[in-house]
Formats: C-alpha cells, sequence, structure tokens
C-alpha cells in the first residue's frame, strides 16, 4: 500500500477508553500498539487535515466545518512533550467510520485521495479505499468496546 511509504510521518490512529488513557500511550516507548491498543498503522495520513478533508466528504459539509468541530484534531498531549503527539478524531467522523458501507468506502474514496495532502503522498484510489477500509474497521471495533478514536502522530 503506498499509504505505508518508509521514511516518513507515523500517524498511528487507535482506539482508547477515553482522553486519560489515550495520552498514556505517550508513557510507552514504541506507540499504542506496543501498549497493547488496537490500532491501525499508517504513514503520512494526518490526523488534522487529512482527516479534516476526509470528515468533510463523508458528512457532506465544509473541510472549514469538519475542522472546527469538537475534538476534530484536538491536540490532547502537551505540546512541550512531544513529538510524538496524541491527537483526538471527532465525534462525527467517527459515526460516519462506523455506520460506512463498502459502496460508501468507493465513493469517499475517490474525492479523498484527489485532495492536495493525498495527492503530495501519492495515494491512489485504491490505496485511499484501503486506508478508508482500516479506519472503518477500527472505528466498529471502537464503537462495540465503547472507546474512541485517536492518533498517535510522530513527526
Amino acid at each position: 500500500m503506498d499509504a505505508r511509504i518508509s521514511g516518513m510521518t507515523l500517524c498511528d490512529y487507535f482506539s482508547a477508553a477515553d482522553d486519560q488513557a489515550a495520552v498514556a500511550v505517550l508513557q510507552s516507548s514504541g506507540g499504542p500498539g506496543r501498549a497493547g491498543f488496537d490500532v491501525f498503522l499508517l504513514k503520512n495520513i494526518d490526523p488534522v487535515v487529512a482527516i479534516a478533508q476526509l470528515e468533510a466528504i463523508m458528512t457532506g459539509c465544509s473541510y472549514e466545518e469538519a475542522s472546527e468541530r469538537p475534538r476534530s484534531g484536538q491536540l490532547l498531549s502537551s505540546p512541550e512533550d512531544g513529538p510524538p503527539f496524541v491527537v483526538s478524531l471527532s465525534d462525527i467522523l467517527f459515526d460516519a467510520l462506523v455506520t460506512a458501507g463498502d459502496d460508501d468506502l468507493a465513493r469517499f474514496a475517490e474525492p479523498w485521495s484527489k485532495t492536495d495532502e493525498l495527492r503530495q503522498i501519492r495515494i491512489s484510489v485504491e490505496s485511499a479505499a484501503d486506508v478508508l477500509k482500516g479506519l472503518v474497521g477500527l472505528a466498529q471495533r471502537a464503537q462495540a468496546s465503547g472507546q474512541r478514536l485517536y492518533c498517535w502522530w510522530a513527526l
């Protein structure tokens, strides 16, 4: 998958019970996977701009509206302590991911792959669909266990 280009920014999306548990991942070296969290490992899909663009596409709002929603790309860890950082994903995106079907993923992947952020890292429509499928799976597992979505962002 071209979303895993080596030598780039690590963006490990994971689920946790709450903000405190999510930020605690910074205490373990190696990120959320080593700390035992359910993780979808990505590179270069940043949790602020690229994810707000995805939310806008999935929910039919503007990028500005998506980026201003509560928890959208919100830095939860102290900027003085990072990188890495822990960032939250909005509950509206979470709900959109949980309810997305395969047809939705195909429909959302194309416009998302054409955003500047994904074009710069050469994400194809097929790879964008794979990323969406991984995020949907993570969101569905998180919902089943009463958790929320976060990103461990190592610049």
